[in-house]
């Protein structure tokens, strides 16, 4: 395996995992919102990743077997809180508004996952780069 493989096999995880982080901080930030029906509350979304394995996966820019990418986001299936709120203007006729399905303490795992999962790709990034400088060094000789 080159060089260049192992960069761009951590550099797929990386991005997948700031899709990931992008998706919890989405998911928060939408914590506390209503809907005037479980059909229009917020659901919390989930990146789908994808092992790339075969070369017929190779697309949309992932150059490298062994990588990983989006294939893409779903809803979270967790049911929606139905909230007695007549005074709320989204309120349904029988004065219940429909809670997002986010669970705060969900996505701070998912967070504090996603931003370890990250790191560790970055000292693979720097364990690789080491790796060449002191392959270089020996060259010197």
């Amino acid at each position: 395996m080159s060089i260049d493989n192992i960069l761009g096999i951590a550099s797929s995880a990386m991005n997948a995992q700031m899709v990931r982080l992008n998706s919890t901080a989405s998911n928060m930030a939408n914590a506390s919102t209503v809907g005037s029906s479980p059909d229009t509350a917020f659901k919390a979304k989930r990146p789908i990743f994808e092992a790339l394995l075969r070369e017929e996966q190779l697309t949309q820019g992932a150059k490298y077997l062994g990588g990983v990418k989006v294939a893409g986001m779903v809803d979270d299936q967790a049911i929606n809180r139905k909230i007695l709120d007549p005074g709320n203007p989204k309120a349904d006729k029988d004065g219940f508004v429909y809670a997002s399905n986010v669970n705060e303490v969900t996505e701070m795992v998912e967070m504090m996952a996603a931003g370890r999962s990250y790191q560790n790709n970055v000292e693979v990034i720097n364990t690789a780069k080491q790796l060449m400088m002191r392959t270089l060094e020996l060259t010197k000789v």
